[in-house]
């Protein structure tokens, strides 16, 4: 069943993301998913650490590309930031460190970007929690 719950909620980003003519697929939202469909119960894959992390890692990557600038070195140092940063804040997830190295090396528009990576994140919760409903099991275990 996590292979379907995956599948249908990357299409899902797919079609949201044509309909806005957006991207909203990225590869560390792909993980994510991963993570939702295939390990609902870790601390990592609940609402609160997918779409807490991943805009915290978010939100570190462009502190640091606005200090730095986009180089694989500033994409390396605000990866280990965004960690200390989870970790402080209790919104540890792993695929969230890849957003900080696309967003320094990418330097996408930060409006733009950020909504739609919160946009992006709150889908896969809500396929998860669907698919969880649907199947009779337990996602998420917490909100916050």
């Amino acid at each position: 069943m996590a292979t379907a719950t995956s599948i249908v909620a990357l299409v899902v980003l797919v079609a949201v993301g044509q309909l806005l003519g957006q991207t909203i697929l990225i590869p560390s939202l792909a993980a994510t998913m991963a993570l939702v469909a295939g390990g609902s119960s870790l601390p990592m894959a609940q609402p609160r650490n997918v779409i807490g992390g991943q805009l915290v890692s978010a939100v570190v990557a462009f502190v640091v590309l606005a200090i730095a600038g986009s180089s694989v070195w500033a994409a390396a140092v605000a990866g280990g930031l965004a960690l200390g940063v989870m970790l402080l804040l209790r919104v540890s997830h792993s695929p969230a460190t890849a957003t900080v190295v696309i967003v320094v090396l990418e330097k996408p528009e930060i409006v733009r970007f950020l909504a739609l990576l919160l946009l992006g994140t709150v889908i896969l919760v809500a396929v998860g929690a669907v698919s969880a409903r649907a199947n009779r099991t337990t996602y998420p275990l917490y909100w916050w």
